[in-house]
């Protein structure tokens, strides 16, 4: 029973935790670049990365440290 437990858990998490990753709508996109100062570049940027991110391939994501 334990066994079977465990193996479940297993093939359950190599389900959940699949390759498959999640890119920006142009939506969410055009509203991201809204705030900045050079949009279309913002913009053009993102999409750029997002097509990358969906034929497979790395991105560099910038990681900022939160200010109080």
């Amino acid at each position: 029973m334990k066994l079977r437990l465990n193996l479940f858990l297993i093939l359950l998490s190599f389900f959940l935790f699949s390759n498959k990753s999640l890119s920006l709508t142009d939506y969410q996109i055009k509203r991201y670049c809204a705030k900045h100062k050079r949009m279309s570049s913002c913009i053009k940027d993102l999409q750029e990365k997002r097509s990358k991110l969906q034929e497979g391939k790395h991105i560099e994501i910038p990681v900022v440290p939160y200010k109080r």
